[in-house]
């Protein structure tokens, strides 16, 4: 058993018993079973995707503003490559949660599209997404777009597959991998 100083949260004896995490003397140590399975556990950073759009007049409504629809479909591209880098595997849209407009993009403007895994349950994943549009000549990228998806891992018959799971690494991070879960339910 290998042993250390393991921040979390203390959880009832009988969830300690089966991640794998026991408590001796103020230390967390951690079986080699949980630590062997830590090491084959994936960090956001791994899989984040980025795509870079130019909207196009065939992007825009009559006044120049980006469609809703268009920018959806562009995030769920994003979101797709991102949990399919994670898993390995095919993975397909399960829903969309909390999408905010928060600005409008117009013709012209170059988006940059950021899309990171937050959360890997047993066989999906929950990314979140986030839309910036930087206006030609300027330098400044204003937010734009937020949203949450969800993705299911298929296995070559395409029934849901068990996905790598997830190391949240940064503060920020670690906050949105706890969120993740209430947010599931």
């Amino acid at each position: 058993m290998l042993c250390g100083i393991f921040i979390k949260a203390r959880q009832s004896k009988d969830l300690d018993d089966r991640i794998g995490i026991n408590f001796y003397n103020g230390i967390y140590c951690i079986s080699a079973r949980l630590n062997q399975a830590l090491n084959k556990m994936k960090t956001p950073s791994e899989s984040e995707t980025i795509k870079t759009e130019v909207v196009c007049p065939n992007d825009t409504n009559p006044m120049g503003i980006l469609q809703g629809g268009r920018l959806i479909q562009w995030m769920d591209i994003a979101a797709a490559v991102c949990a399919q880098t994670h898993a390995g595997k095919i993975c397909v849209t399960a829903s969309i949660d909390h999408v905010d407009f928060k600005m409008p993009a117009k013709l012209g403007d170059i988006l940059t599209i950021t899309a990171r895994i937050t959360r890997a349950f047993n066989t999906s994943m929950e990314i979140f997404v986030q839309t910036h549009a930087m206006k030609i000549g300027s330098e400044k990228k204003v937010l734009i777009n937020e949203a949450y998806f969800t993705f299911v891992a298929l296995d070559e018959n395409a029934h849901p597959a068990p996905v790598t799971q997830l190391k949240p690494v940064t503060e920020e991070e670690i906050k949105r991998y706890a969120e993740a879960q209430k947010r599931k339910g």
